[in-house]
Formats: structure tokens, sequence, C-alpha cells
């Protein structure tokens, strides 16, 4: 079991993971001189942040224009009440267009990110979730076009954040812990 490690990181952790943030495939020697330590001290550092769950894994970054799919969009849904909430989520994982789905507040209880080739293919797909149990509606919005796309977590925000919360360690505090 994956326990929640935010109150066992220090800055050192913090600069491996805004690292692995900017580059995913960056070589353990490159890390090690980043951050000042040895290969096998990273090593058993990026080992811990896996095993705490704060790395989930190193994943490859796709242009799915490039592969067909033309059509982004995010699709705003409401369902009548929590008793089709069971349902909502199995028929969702069913669905391969669904990038994503985000449970949220304000109008509609759902926002699901959607990739399809076409709009006669989004316009399947949407007839499909009308017609899920207890779905009274959606609206959907195209997106036109991408801004900004940031999987890269800053390191500062990070610390600070910690430091807030009062869960930032430091080195020091980690040594007089021994």
């Amino acid at each position: 079991m994956k326990k929640n490690m935010s109150g066992h990181l220090d800055l050192i952790d913090l600069k491996i993971i805004e690292s692995l943030g900017e580059n995913g495939r960056v070589r353990l020697s490159e890390l090690a001189e980043v951050v000042g330590l040895s290969i096998p001290s990273v090593s058993e550092r990026l080992d811990k942040l896996q095993k705490g769950g704060i790395i989930k894994g190193f994943t490859m970054e796709v242009d799915e224009r490039q592969l067909g799919f033309d059509i982004h969009a995010f699709v705003r849904v409401r369902i009548d009440s929590s008793r089709h909430y069971k349902s909502f989520m199995e028929h969702v994982m069913k669905e391969e267009e669904i990038m994503e789905c985000f449970s949220v507040t304000g109008e509609g209880s759902h926002i699901l990110k959607v990739m399809t080739h076409n709009t006669a293919s989004l316009e399947q797909f949407l007839s499909r979730i009308q017609s899920w149990p207890g779905v009274l509606g959606t609206n959907t919005s195209f997106v036109l076009s991408q801004l900004k796309k940031n999987k890269k977590i800053c390191a500062e925000i990070v610390r600070k954040n910690l430091q807030d919360r009062q869960v930032l360690t430091t080195f020091d505090e980690k040594r007089s812990k021994k």
C-alpha cells in the first residue's frame, strides 16, 4: 500500500521531481549531477518516490492529431442523482474516447476530456453518453488550440506549499532523526 510521503520530502527530492518533469528520460548520472548526490543515492530516492506513490510512472507524450484524432473536446455531463454514479463510472471506464474524467462542482457533475477522429464520431459518442441511465444532458466545448500544457512540477511551488503545511523535511532534520 502506498502512503502519503509529502511529510518525508526534502529539497533534493523536489529537485529530482522537477528535473524529471523537464525530461522523464534523464540519465541517472545527469540527475545525480543536478542534485549533487551519487548515482546510488539518486536511485534510492527515485525508488522511494515511486514506492511512496509520488512518482506514478514515466510516460511518453504523443501528438494525437498526427494519429488522426482531430477533435478534442470537453463534455460537461449532468446526471440526475448519485444513485447513477456507479453505472455512470462503469460506462466512462469502457469508453476509449474518454481520456480523462473529472468530478466537478458547479453546473453538471462531471467533465470528460474526449478525443475523436471527426465530428461524426463525436456525434456518435455523444449519443451513447446521452443514452446512459441517469444522464440528463451534456454540454460540449471544442478545443480550437492548446495554448499551454505543463507536466513539469515546479520545485519552488511545492516547497512553498509543503512549508506552509509545515511538512517539508530539511536535510539537517533528517540527519538529526537518525
